[in-house]
């Protein structure tokens, strides 16, 4: 995308004025054994905290197969990030751009009482503006509606696009402008973004994933479709990603993330709505809404490091923007050194050419470590997933890099099961189909080209 390049053109203009002032990530080496944990995680539902012996009750129904290991994993990953575990959900995998906007534009379109919408991305196109008008005709049907969109990832868009909305009726905020001028509050965060992507309708269904609000997900990829043979080139196909619909309890999680997102921005007040209505389960997902932001505790990155050095059997990866840290290396790489089945989705193509050859600048190390990497084919690979050991599984907006890391404002769902991880790992491996095993021989005969591509992006890998 156009408006990527933008900000990664944004991003390095800022590397001669805060190089000495680089922050850093948290040591996470032996993760499990610096954390104090206890037996059991704790469970929420929409009637409040389960109670010890019905939590215990629980997770004997949900693992049966490895209540040990899993109930571990579940209470270590609560210490870590301080976010309990909440029951009786309904998880929904969407995949592309066509599925996702189609459940999406369906919920909003039935929206009785409010919408509350975060994106990074809202594009003037033929499918912003679709969106747009069903916004502005919901707030005249009398539906609240708010919209937080990032100033970076909006750069390219008129602002004639968001005043349309705003003189409907329809609130909206800029995410940490980029003109230093319009920053309400004392301080201009130019570097940090919100890369999250959030639909709240009614308090009762939630969107999240990394699909934007964007015409590059008019088309789906190539994943399920009958006409792969027919494909030829990236431009017959659409961008290959991947979304969640939650319903239930945990829907309350996302609702107060957006609420708290949008008063961090000094903004106006939301406007009345029944934003908390009750949400009794209505299915049996055990998920954790995980977000983080710059100056917090790194809680999605030690959700990610803790389930790779956890994991026994499989680690099935896939990342849009992978210029991983020493850590997720070492995870990975000793995963793969003590038997795990560790297997990497990255792009064969992709919308920012200085994030591709970083990625590239770690495959020499990755390899060398037993690591298993393919590149997606034809399709711009933009998910943002995981499954490991098909129990622990995890979609949202985070990309393994620093920037995710610690420079953006992010958001995953985990989601603990079989099930889950199930359809996880069927749709980890299509994308393993449409796509192309890169080996340590292959590798090693890359031109010099290439090579010096890698180590100049690799440079400046802190600020992508």
């Amino acid at each position: 995308m156009v408006i990527s390049c933008l900000l990664r053109f944004l991003q390095l203009t800022l590397l001669g004025w805060t190089l000495t002032a680089c922050a850093s990530l948290p040591n996470a080496a032996n993760l499990s054994a610096t954390l104090a944990s206890n037996t059991l995680p704790s469970v929420r539902t929409g009637q409040g905290v389960l109670s010890q012996q019905s939590t215990s009750a629980l997770l004997r129904k949900r693992w049966a197969n490895s209540t040990l290991d899993m109930k571990t994993q579940a209470a270590l990953e609560e210490a870590a990030t301080g976010v309990p575990l909440i029951a009786g959900n309904k998880v929904t995998l969407l995949f592309d751009g066509p599925q996702t906007m189609e459940q999406m534009l369906k919920a909003i379109a039935a929206a009785t009482n409010h919408i509350n919408l975060e994106t990074y991305i809202f594009d003037q196109d033929a499918l912003g503006l679709k969106f747009a008008d069903m916004l502005i005709e919901k707030q005249q049907q009398g539906v609240a509606v708010s919209i937080m969109y990032d100033s970076v990832g909006t750069l390219g868009v008129p602002q004639a696009f968001f005043e349309r909305m705003r003189s409907a009726g329809v609130k909206l905020i800029a995410f940490n402008p980029v003109n230093p001028a319009k920053v309400r509050g004392d301080s201009w965060r130019l570097n940090n973004r919100d890369h999250r992507k959030i639909l709240i309708v009614d308090g009762k269904v939630a969107f999240t994933g990394g699909v934007n609000i964007s015409n590059t997900y008019a088309k789906s990829s190539l994943f399920r479709s009958r006409s792969r043979q027919r494909a030829t080139n990236s431009s017959e196909v659409g961008w290959r990603d991947t979304h969640v619909m939650v319903e239930g309890p945990a829907v309350a999680a996302f609702q107060w993330i957006f609420i708290r997102a949008w008063t961090g921005q000094d903004a106006d007040d939301l406007p009345d709505a029944r934003f908390f209505p009750p949400l009794p389960a209505i299915g049996d997902k055990l998920v954790r809404v995980i977000a983080s932001e710059p100056g917090g505790d790194f809680e999605i990155y030690k959700a990610y490091i803790l389930a790779m050095q956890q994991a026994k059997k499989t680690i099935y990866l896939t990342s849009a923007y992978f210029v991983p840290d020493p850590q997720t290396i070492s995870a990975l790489t000793g995963a793969a050194k003590r038997g795990v089945d560790v297997k990497l989705v990255l792009p064969g193509v992709s919308d920012s050419s200085l994030v591709f050859h970083a990625s590239h600048a770690f495959y020499d190390e990755l390899l060398q470590g037993r690591v298993k990497i393919y590149q997606l084919k034809l399709s711009v690979l933009h998910a943002k997933t995981a499954v490991i050991d098909g129990h622990w599984s995890t979609v949202g907006s985070t990309n393994i890099d620093m920037r995710s890391f610690m420079h953006n404002s992010e958001l995953n769902l985990v989601v603990l099961g079989e099930a889950f991880g199930r359809e996880m790992e069927n749709a980890f491996a299509e994308d393993l189909r449409d796509s192309t095993e890169i080996t340590p021989e292959q590798w090693r005969q890359r031109p010099l080209s290439d090579r010096i591509k890698e180590w100049a992006a690799r440079f400046v890998g802190y600020w992508l």
